[in-house]
Parts: structure tokens; sequence; C-alpha cells
């Protein structure tokens, strides 16, 4: 029996191919799962995915099950255990942007509603863009689109949300379907 033909970027990790067939390209709608998102993006700047997939259940632990509200409200002292816990990359630089981007997000759902409304409103008609992809060399790190909503929460005071991230964050959430044409999960 033939193995199913997955996107090759995720390899044969366990961790990574369920990640690539249970969430990679499924829309998310959820500001929960969203704001989880963003801030695991954010740590992963300059690093692979897997990384982060794997260090996952610390963010978890370590950010308040992703509780935005909690995050937002981080002190110095919260900070300082962060930079203390093995469980996640401990960049100060990188902590403090998970936090200061909860309070922004925050912002974002008084402003509209919810966040998903937010970056679901730069996509015609909220729904995903299924794009063509013959081949995981294929995917690109950025397009016009994520310039647009990554210069637009940048102005927002976003940090770790360069175009790439912001890319990488619309494969993750569905915003963009990139799954290879003959991938299961197309």
């Amino acid at each position: 029996m033939e193995a199913p033909i997955r996107c090759g970027w995720c390899g044969s990790d366990p961790l990574y191919i369920k990640y690539h067939d249970e969430e990679w390209g499924k829309p998310v709608y959820d500001d929960k799962i969203l704001f989880e998102f963003l801030l695991l993006e954010g740590a992963q700047a300059g690093l692979s995915w897997i990384t982060i997939l794997k260090r996952r259940e610390g963010y978890k632990n370590a950010f308040a099950d992703f509780d935005v509200q909690k995050v937002a409200a981080f002190t110095e002292a919260d900070e300082e255990r962060l930079m203390n816990d093995p469980g996640i990359i401990r960049n100060r630089l990188k902590v403090k942007s998970a936090i200061t981007n909860a309070k922004l997000f925050i912002e974002v759902q008084k402003e509209f509603g919810s966040f998903a409304d937010y970056i679901w409103g730069f996509i015609p008609g909220k729904q995903p863009i299924m794009n063509t992809v013959l081949s995981s060399k294929d995917l690109p790190a950025r397009t016009a689109l994520s310039d647009t909503i990554s210069k637009d929460m940048k102005k927002r005071g976003f940090k770790f949300f360069g175009t790439t991230i912001c890319y990488a964050h619309m494969q993750a959430t569905g915003m963009v379907n990139d799954h290879v044409v003959d991938c299961i999960c197309r």
C-alpha cells in the first residue's frame, strides 16, 4: 500500500505530520487560536517551525494557556519568570513582544469586534485563498497581501510580525491554502 502524499516540508517527524494533517492550512476564526499562532510565529522568527512546535506545550504553560487577557497583564516579574523557563525560547525581545502583542491584540479586538474580523478582513469574502502549489519549493516566503497585513500590524505596533512571519501565520491559520495539489490535505 502506498503512503499518502503530503507536502514535502513536513518530512517524517510524527509531530510535524500531525500538525500538517490536523492544523496547517485549516481556516481559523477563533481569536484564542489566532493569538496562539501569533505568539508562536513571533517566537519562531529566525528559527525552524519544528523548534517551536516541540516547545508548544511549554509555551502553553508559560503563557497562561494563550489567554490574551492574562498575557497582556504580565508584569516584569512574569517577564523574568519567562526568561528562566526552559520550555520556551528565552529571547528577551521575543518575550517582551509577546506581551506587547497581547495588549495590541486586545486593542484590535476592541476596534474590530474580534481579531478574526480584522485579519480575515484583508481577504475577499473572508474565505481562504486556494493557491495552486505543485511542489513545496514553489511556496512563497511572502506575498503582496502578507506585505499589506504586516505593514498594517507594524503600524499598530506589533513586533516580530514581518511579512515572512505574516505569511507563515496566514498559512498556519488557513487564510491561504498552500497544500501541494496532490497532498491528502488539499
